[in-house]
């Protein structure tokens, strides 16, 4: 009788422990089934991003000999200033010399021969008005005529020669297109150079290029303003100024980048071309987006969606992705201002599934 009385004792403890247990085992299901959400608001996606760029000359030009010869003299060297039409250079070729004085000579034998025939045409033309009949044949005035054409059309076939002869002659100067600096010199006087040898580089310093790849992504937002800050590597603690003038209006294939160009006044000529830049541009979208935190996004290998409480239940929304912000990331899909959603997106929280939903 006591062993079946100590036995009895030690079940109903048994009993009462789990009775004590299954309350709290309650609680924790309760408490793991708490979901945060937030309600989506439409916001402004503005960004600051910092992009490499480079500094170009506004103009360059590489100089070549149009002609066949020795190079006579240079006027110039490396770091020179010039001015437009400056010559920098003289070609010698003594063949062109010639060509060009044998053509004066025969422009002026044509004149010559041209002011006889129409002087002779002419007398016959007034000797054959007079009252007088028979005095001029009229087949001798028309020979004269035509020789007068000939003779006149010959003068000005030699004109056209002379002007050629002469404007090639101008090719054994070599002058300089705007004004601008010697950057690269590559022949000296007597050096033999033809029409493929460049003898001078010369660039437009005084105003730069800045030129910088924007990423596809940020190609449609627009920037806050036309002046833009940007640094160099020479002047690490310095911000110069530029003006945005011009985009390509095309996607490059190879980097997915739009390049965008900005005017830079260098006329105190601290700046180099050629030197990297980082530029820092100011971009916003033209319109308002939705902004939601990182963790509210999810992605599986089939889609990229966010999560909605409608009617108390869960369901996928699928989205694309905009910009990164600082505060989040912009997402564009089916949604609209006032929805919730769930801060923490997952694809274990499968459709239709409830929770307790909790704002925060």
């Amino acid at each position: 009788m006591r062993s079946i009385a100590i036995i009895s004792l030690v079940l109903l403890l048994a009993a009462c422990g789990n009775t004590s247990r299954h309350p709290e085992h309650t609680n924790n299901s309760a408490a793991s089934d708490t979901v945060p959400v937030f309600i989506l608001k439409q916001d402004t996606a503005r960004k600051t991003i910092e992009l490499p760029a480079e500094l170009v000359p506004y103009e360059t030009a590489a100089l070549f000999a149009k002609v066949q010869g020795f190079v006579r003299s240079m006027n110039v060297d490396l770091g020179d200033h010039v001015k437009k039409g400056q010559t920098l250079a003289v070609i010698e070729a003594p063949e062109i010399n010639s060509r060009l004085a044998e053509s004066e000579a025969a422009l002026q034998s044509a004149k010559a021969k041209w002011a006889s025939s129409k002087d002779h045409y002419e007398r016959l033309y007034r000797a054959s008005q007079a009252k007088t009949p028979g005095i001029v044949a009229p087949a001798d005035l028309e020979r004269s005529r035509n020789l007068m054409l000939a003779d006149s059309a010959s003068y000005i076939a030699a004109g056209k020669q002379s002007q050629t002869n002469k404007a090639v002659s101008g090719y054994l100067y070599i002058t300089a297109p705007f004004d601008g600096v010697i950057t690269a010199r590559t022949a000296d006087p007597g050096a033999l150079v033809g029409t493929t040898a460049m003898l001078l580089t010369v660039q437009n310093n005084r105003t730069l290029r800045l030129r910088a790849a924007v990423p596809e992504i940020y190609t449609a937002t627009a920037s806050l303003s036309k002046n833009i800050d940007f640094r160099v590597d020479a002047y690490p603690t310095r911000y110069f100024k530029a003006t945005l003038t011009r985009k390509s209006e095309t996607i490059d294939p190879g980097t997915r980048t739009e390049l965008w160009e900005f005017q830079v006044d260098n006329s105190d000529h601290l700046l180099k071309a050629g030197s990297f830049a980082y530029v820092k541009l100011t971009l916003e979208r033209g319109g308002t987006s939705f902004i939601v935190p990182f963790a509210a996004v999810t992605t599986t290998q089939e889609k990229r969606f966010v999560i909605r409480v409608h009617e108390g239940k869960t369901e996928w929304v699928d989205v694309r992705q905009g910009m990164t912000l600082d505060a989040g990331v912009e997402i564009f899909g089916n949604l609209a201002a006032g929805d919730t959603l769930l801060k923490k997106a997952t694809d274990e929280r499968k459709p239709g599934s409830t929770g307790l939903w909790m704002l925060k």
